[in-house]
């Protein structure tokens, strides 16, 4: 039997037995509609979540549920078919293929109905086959081979170029990925975007990436919905930095009606931490630490998750240009980095993390863990500093364990402010690499972005998969694209060939020992090439208030807000 989408998460969140209490507070007072105040980490600039910034603001634990998709990710980072947008089926044949189906009623807010041209938009714009467009990874997309369906159509087929069946093909074209590709080509001034697609038009397609990369921005003030329509069971509604932003269900929704009308969500940029020593909230999702102190009257059923479900990795991302050029640089950088010490003080109980593919919860992970990074647990300062002198043709030093002589190096480290935990690591940081030769700086800002690296800052303090904000899924296929050479992801912009080969092969290999093979052959280059530290597993704070149910801990970079339309509230 099938089970649909809605009926799963209905079924999910009465297991989860969490009861709906009463008297929640609401940020309309208590004349308003019943209202949900959902605090985040995320800095939602962009109602696209799939460029290099909006997936490193964590746009998606925003607009899961406004823009559905094919599929979801759940409250394990697992890949949940959603057949309230259509279905998706495995063609058998030669060539691996897709057939996608879009159910009949699926249609956007202003009565465009959801089909071919939104699926064939998120190919062209994440595939990395058509210039201009900045996504924030081409994994599993850069495999299709072509995409067939006509303007309009309500199906298409999907094609994989031969023997690149990609392992986490249900994940394609999920939610947050369906972008309104009517407004996309009005943007552009054309009839529609599969034509122009399909005949590789140049110049048409650079205004097509134009509108993709940069016409959903959203900012402060009136929102003109003409540009935002939803797909989901969600719309937004108003969105300001004194009153978050406001979403209030989908009238034109087909799917099952939304347990509680209003969500406000609070991101950064908004009052938000603010709000969270004040107790103005009924959920939370952030990362930890991100005030002083504890959060005052919260509470979940389970208590925080374990460190070894975590499926997101906290790193520092290394330049791979400017004072980190040289590997050597990296390598006496990650000499001197306290890793033990920062995995005791701010992890919230984790242990090292020494992998940059698998995340602790990945079931080939916890064998591996200790077979890395053991050369770099505790600081190692005369090799730091041996390091640094061969790699400024400084020389070999006199001898001694001290940095007489030595020309000091400076590392800016770069994080979203305000995070209080993160300011702690550099200057933790800082005091252990300062006997190394290294002069850390902090450089956090509040709009720090991945463009910054390598200009502004010469390293960051991210989550795996290039996030600031709720990072990961259960399947690393595509978080592993971090490391590979060329692709966006791909941050620190190194490049190694053994690792880019092991991740192109361990993107489409089903077999779990062959996958252990491939995943032990990325490790061990990537600690000589050192494009990354990774630190530990991303300590997060994901609780809520008695008075909320159907509230499920959502562990992937969708958030906690996977199932927001599920959510149960009373005044």
């Amino acid at each position: 039997m099938i089970v649909r989408h809605r009926e799963f998460i209905r079924v999910l969140s009465l297991l989860v037995g969490i009861v709906t209490g009463a008297g929640v507070l609401t940020a309309c007072g208590d004349d308003g509609p019943p209202t949900i105040d959902y605090v985040v980490d995320a800095h939602v600039t962009s109602y696209n979540a799939n460029t290099v910034d909006g997936n490193a603001d964590g746009v998606l634990m925003a607009t899961s549920r406004l823009l559905p998709g094919f599929s979801l990710l759940g409250p394990q980072g697992q890949v949940i078919p959603d057949r309230d947008v259509g279905t998706v089926t495995r063609i058998p044949g030669r060539a691996p293929a897709l057939r996608y189906e879009f159910t009949p009623e699926a249609a956007f807010t202003d009565e465009v109905a959801l089909d071919c041209d939104d699926l064939m938009l998120a190919w062209a714009a994440m595939s990395g086959r058509f210039p201009g467009f900045t996504p924030a990874t081409t994994a599993g997309y850069r495999d299709i081979e072509n995409v067939e369906c006509s303007p309009g159509e309500k199906s298409a087929t999907v094609t994989f170029a031969p023997g690149r069946e990609y392992r986490n093909w249900l994940s394609l074209f999920g939610a947050g990925t369906l972008l309104p590709a009517h407004i996309v080509a009005r943007e552009a001034g054309l009839a529609n975007v599969v034509d122009p697609i399909r005949a590789k038009d140049r110049g048409a397609l650079a205004r097509i990436a134009t509108a993709w990369n940069t016409g959903f921005d959203l900012t402060f003030g009136p929102v003109d919905h003409a540009r935002f329509p939803a797909s989901g069971p969600y719309r937004i509604d108003r969105y300001s930095r004194s009153g978050g932003l406001v979403l209030v269900a989908n009238e034109s929704w087909w799917g099952d009606k939304p347990e509680t009308s209003r969500i406000v969500i609070w991101g950064r940029g908004t009052d938000s931490t603010r709000r969270l020593p004040d107790g103005k909230f009924d959920i939370v999702d952030v990362t930890a630490g991100i005030v002083e102190g504890d959060l005052a009257g919260t509470s979940g059923p389970d208590g925080p998750p374990s460190p070894a479900r975590a499926i997101g990795v906290e790193q520092i991302v290394l330049a791979g240009k400017g004072v980190f050029g040289d590997v050597r640089m990296r390598q006496a950088f990650a000499s001197c980095v306290p890793r033990a010490d920062l995995a005791r003080d701010f992890s919230g109980g984790a242990a090292v993390w020494n992998l940059r593919v698998l995340a602790p919860a990945d079931n080939l992970a916890g064998p591996m863990n200790p077979e890395f990074g053991r050369a770099y647990q505790t600081p190692d300062l005369e090799r730091a500093r041996n390091l640094l002198r061969a790699a400024t043709g400084q020389g070999a030093g006199d001898g001694t364990t001290t940095t007489a002589g030595l020309q000091p190096r400076r590392v800016r480290i770069g994080y979203v402010a305000p995070t209080l935990r993160w300011q702690q690591m550099v200057a933790a940081i800082a005091e252990s690499c300062r006997e190394a030769g290294f002069v850390v700086e902090d450089v956090a800002t509040p709009d720090v972005q991945p463009g910054s690296l390598g200009k502004d800052v010469d390293a960051v303090i991210m989550a795996s998969g290039d996030s600031f904000a709720a990072a990961g899924a259960a399947d690393p296929s595509r978080d592993a694209y971090s490391l590979r050479g060329g692709d966006p992801l791909n941050l620190s912009g190194t490049r190694d060939p053994q690792v880019s080969r092991g991740i192109d092969q361990f993107a489409i290999t089903v077999s779990e020992s062959d996958r252990l093979r491939l995943a032990r052959s990325i490790e061990n280059a990537s600690w000589s090439s050192m494009p990354s530290i990774p630190l530990f597993a991303s300590p997060r704070i994901r609780q809520w208030k008695d008075q909320v149910g159907g509230v499920v801990a959502g562990l992937s970079r969708a958030g906690t807000g996977w199932n927001m339309d599920r959510w149960t509230t009373s005044k």
